[in-house]
Order: C-alpha cells, then structure tokens, then sequence
C-alpha cells in the first residue's frame, strides 16, 4: 500500500491530498510538502477521450494526448497538464499515473453515448458522449451498498458542485449521464451554462454578435447560477440572497433545481426504475435546501427526506423517510481515494 500523492488541478483551485498506506488522507499546501513523503504521484485528468479508459503511467506520449484532449475540457485539462509538467520536474524518476474522469463511463451504450448528427462529423471528429466526474461516481457507488445494506442496482448518482452532473448505474456500470462531448452539457453549474440549443449559440456566433472567444468565455465563466444571479455561483451567497429578497437569486436555485429533477428523472427512465439517489460534492453534501427542493419534485418516483436528517445529517447517511420508496444519500466525495487506489493498481500490475 503506499503512499500517493493525489493532484487535482481544477479549473479553479489545485487541491493536493496525500493519501497514506492506511487511506488516510492530508490535505498539503505545496507539491513540496510531499517531498520524500509520497512513493508515487496520481493526477487526475478530466478529459481522457476514446483512448484513455484506464489509469495509465505518464510518458510523453499520455502527455501529448492529454493536450490535444485540451481543446475539449480547456478549464481542467491545461491545469492538469501544468500540474503535471511542475510534478515531474520536483519529483524526477518518482512514477506518475494519470487517471481519467472519463474513464467510468466508458460502459455508456451506443444509444445514450452517441449524438444525432452525420455519421462523418462522428467518426472524423470523435463526437461523441463521454461523461465526467467518473471518480466521485465510481465511490459514491462503492459507498451506497453499505449504507443501504443491499445491493443498489439502480443508482442515480448527483455530483453537485463547481461542475455537475447527474449519472445513471445500473449494477456498478454507469449508463447515461448527464455531461457529454464536454463538461458545458448537462444541468447548470456554478458558472457553466449546461445544455442550450445548438441554434441560439449560431445565432450569438453571426457577425456583429460575439466572437468565438467571447463565445466560450461567457459559457465557462459567467454562465450558470453566476449568470442567472448576476451575483454569484457560490451556493450559499445564492441562499443568503434568496432569504433576503432577491428574485434573481431565487430564479437562479428555480432553475438550477428544476434542471436536476428533471434530468434525475430522465435517468430514471434509463435504469427502468430508482433503488437510490445519492447527493455529493460541495453543494450536494451540504445544502439541505437544493437536496430538499429537488427530492420534492421526484415525489412521484417515491422519493421522500426525513426533514430533520436532511437538516442535520452528517455524510455518509441515508435521509431518506421511513416512508420513502427510495433510499437518498449524502455522501462525501472521496476522489483522491479513488485516484490513490488506482495508483496502486497500476503500479502494483507492473511490477
């Protein structure tokens, strides 16, 4: 078992744990702070594409794919890689494993992965679903049988924070998910759009409008609850705001609730029925509130909180009622486990 340090360049922050032989984890401050600590580096990458459905030892080649893949997830892949290039200068010959977000939705079927555009644009340019934060869902999934104390066939997983996505498993293997070629699809974030019709982009491209860059800024960075707000993504200044009268506020959390519920219920259709929801990352684990609004609109697929659980819970928990068809857990995200047990495993495998 040994000790990994776990890098996370995000798109906003770069989170270092290091993830001790027993699975305990600390958070460092500076890659240095490792120092002679860690026997191995894992990054996690946001983006692996059609080739990376695996964790794999860095080389140049896993680098150069990882940057093309840029292109796609700009806000994570080019953290990443400058977290990358800045590792492997500290740590020389140390070994240094990327693994891919992408990678637990590589089970995805043909009819949730594929888009309806020309077979060529498909092939030619790779468009296709691929999904996102596999990490947290590959945990969260580990995590729900133990808590429910039975198998969960059917689990719909929502990865709640500065990025979201609701994802669909059906006996540990996702089958739908709410993000596709890139991270902008889905439900709204904290300052990504989410979905929005192909032709309103077209239209804001049209000369005279906005540029290209203008264009995909304004998606990334000031979209969201940020955009609907006008104040800000962070979802407790958006309660403060609703609590004291804000009506852009308020639409900013109508919405943001309205778009999850409805597509939870979209990949309840997927599963062909909902043994359990779980609620993680930074506002599915802590905001009562959203988690109380959205299990309010999915009442009639059984879901139903215990109010005062859901108030004070502490995760990992069940605060499902005792009459509730369906189980709901908050469980806190543990990507740098994840990362550090696939370290493990592919350096382990290679001897």
């Amino acid at each position: 078992m040994l000790p990994v340090l776990v890098v996370n360049a995000g798109s906003t922050s770069l989170k270092l744990e290091l993830v001790s032989a027993s699975d305990k984890s600390e958070i460092l401050s500076s890659l240095s702070e490792a120092k002679g600590r860690a026997a191995a580096i894992g990054h996690r990458v946001v983006h692996g594409g059609e080739r990376f459905r695996e964790p794999v030892v860095l080389d140049s080649d896993v680098i150069a794919e990882i940057e093309a893949m840029s292109a796609v997830a700009p806000l994570h892949n080019r953290p990443a890689l400058d977290a990358i290039a800045r590792a492997r200068k500290l740590f020389g010959a140390e070994p240094q494993v990327a693994v891919f977000d992408t990678a637990f939705h590589a089970t995805i079927p043909p009819e949730a992965a594929t888009y309806a555009i020309p077979r060529a644009w498909r092939e030619q340019y790779g468009i296709r679903r691929f999904g996102f934060h596999g990490l947290s869902v590959a945990w969260a999934t580990e995590r729900a049988p133990a808590l429910v104390g039975a198998p969960t066939r059917r689990l719909i997983v929502c990865h709640l924070g500065g990025g979201c996505s609701i994802t669909a498993v059906r006996d540990g293997r996702s089958i739908d998910t709410s993000m596709g070629f890139s991270p902008l699809e889905g439900v709204p974030m904290t300052t990504r759009s989410g979905s929005i019709d192909p032709g309103a982009l077209l239209y804001l491209l049209a000369p005279g409008r906005l540029s290209r860059e203008a264009l995909e800024s304004g998606l990334e960075n000031n979209s969201g609850l940020k955009g609907l707000s006008e104040t800000s993504g962070d979802m407790r200044e958006l309660e403060q705001a609703e609590d004291a009268g804000s009506e852009q506020a308020s639409l900013a959390l109508s919405v943001y609730v309205h778009r999850i519920a409805a597509t939870v219920a979209a990949m309840a259709t997927s599963l062909g029925g909902l043994d359990a929801v779980v609620f993680t990352a930074g506002v599915g684990e802590n905001s009562a509130r959203v988690r109380a609004r959205i299990c309010e609109r999915l009442s009639f697929l059984g879901v139903e909180i215990d109010e005062k659980l859901n108030t004070e819970v502490e995760p990992d928990a069940d605060i499902a009622s005792a009459g509730s068809t369906v189980h709901v857990l908050v469980i806190r995200a543990r990507e740098a486990l994840m990362v550090a047990r696939a370290v493990r495993h592919v350096l382990v495998g290679a001897g």
